[in-house]
């Protein structure tokens, strides 16, 4: 039985994977046609499926909106009830229908017609009522569904999702989308935070900063450290110039030297400049900066070398970085 199992999944693997290749023949005019189409749309992408056609052509509705080119899923059965609304003339319309004669679709196809919108379809069926019926018709054809019994949608709708992706991208490149326009539709995934977040945006500032003078005790400063806990402290001199920066390893490699705390100034021990970053940059430049130095905290400083902020990897960490 087990063997049946790894047979019948590699056989479908293998099915669709023939499907998907043979797209390839099918990026064509229309494909070109239906491509300018929604490139030119001033309003959106209505994409209207039933069934698993439906399901597929949410997806790509999903894809399209978050690569730069704003599109909704319309289900053809809700549409005959009111959400046909949701359709304006600045739309254009991008149906799935692997028959092409769903009836469905069928019904509410005259008054789609109707509102002079540019109609797009995507079928397996290219002599259909759909297919005819369409100013561009992309054609996702396969031999066979990969369900052995050639009735589960299988191929068919694994085709149309990767057409619906070959599109969506096609566009994409078109206009120019970036990594930033990205980040901007998805600002709580980790790209987007990797792209929009900003050390100013999670530094420690004002009072929050670990801050002591030159001329202070070892002991005044570990218990600033202690206090802000973000295991360094800044070290500024007599005109609150950053000087230096005294961390955790700066106290071991004093502990060492078995040097006086109460009697010794942190001048002495500190780390001279330390390593700094500026407020604008990205906080993902932060734990870049941290990982190559092998370091655990920054000060934050801005174009004059003045003292803004600061901040330690478990800030990024928290931040959702890594």
């Amino acid at each position: 039985m087990k063997n049946t199992f790894k047979q019948l999944g590699i056989a479908v693997i293998q099915i669709e994977a023939e499907a998907i290749a043979n797209l390839v023949n099918y990026i064509d005019e229309a494909f070109i046609h239906a491509c300018e189409l929604m490139i030119a749309c001033q309003g959106k992408i209505a994409v209207v499926g039933m069934g698993k056609s439906g399901h597929i052509g949410n997806k790509i509705a999903a894809t399209l909106a978050s690569t730069g080119s704003p599109a909704f899923f319309v289900h053809p059965g809700e549409a005959s009830h009111g959400d046909l609304g949701m359709i304006t003339k600045n739309d254009v319309v991008l149906v799935l229908s692997n028959s092409g004669e769903t009836s469905e679709i069928l019904s509410i196809l005259p008054i789609i017609r109707r509102l002079g919108v540019p109609l797009i379809s995507m079928t397996g069926n290219p002599a259909s009522t759909l297919a005819k019926s369409s100013d561009s018709h992309v054609n996702v054809s396969t031999e066979k569904e990969a369900c052995p019994l050639g009735l589960a949608p299988t191929s068919s709708t694994t085709a149309a999702l990767a057409m619906g992706d070959a599109l969506a991208i096609a566009l994409l490149k078109a206009r120019g989308f970036t990594e930033n326009d990205f980040a901007l539709s998805h600002p709580g995934g980790n790209l987007g935070r990797r792209l929009l977040l900003h050390v100013s945006d999670i530094m420690h500032k004002g009072n929050n900063i670990p801050i002591v003078a030159e001329n202070d005790s070892v002991s005044t400063a570990l218990l600033e450290v202690t206090e802000k806990k973000l295991g360094m402290t800044a070290v500024v001199d007599d005109a609150n110039n950053l000087s230096g920066i005294f961390t955790d390893g700066d106290l071991r490699r004093m502990l060492e030297k078995n040097i006086d705390i109460h009697k010794t100034n942190i001048k002495q021990v500190m780390t001279v400049g330390g390593s700094t970053i500026q407020p604008q940059q990205l906080a993902a430049e932060a734990i870049q900066f941290m990982q190559s130095k092998n370091i655990n905290a920054l000060l934050v400083t801005d174009e004059k070398n003045n003292l803004v902020g600061a901040i330690n990897m478990h800030d990024l960490l928290k931040a959702g970085l890594s």
